[in-house]
């Protein structure tokens, strides 16, 4: 069992355009988030289409690559790792972020 770990792999489309940011010493972040589509089919016929959104976080070359390539409406595959963490509001009110760290890209379609 010690050969589990934490993976993500999702295939969907670029719900907007990615948000880049230079840091000190000028690595990159990217945040973007991508829509993944599921379809089935009621007992009478009824077809459901469900949709979910993940938000997305690169770093690095990673990040340089979206910065480059990826647009609203590309469809991407990414492969990372699932991460939690959470922030207090301007209000002070805690708040939860479930996110995906990416360290792999594929570029899909045209």
């Amino acid at each position: 069992m010690n050969t589990l770990r934490n993976k993500v792999q999702l295939i969907g489309h670029v719900g907007n355009e990615p948000e880049i940011k230079t840091l000190e010493g000028g690595k990159k972040l990217a945040n973007l988030t991508i829509a993944t589509n599921e379809v089935y089919y009621k007992e009478n016929g009824d077809k459901v289409e469900q949709t979910e959104w993940h938000r997305i976080t690169a770093w690095g070359k990673t990040a340089e690559i979206i910065e480059k390539y990826v647009i609203k409406g590309k469809e991407i595959a990414i492969e990372g790792k699932l991460t939690h963490r959470s922030y207090d509001d301007k209000d002070g009110n805690k708040r939860y972020i479930t996110e995906v760290v990416a360290n792999e890209l594929l570029l899909i379609g045209k």
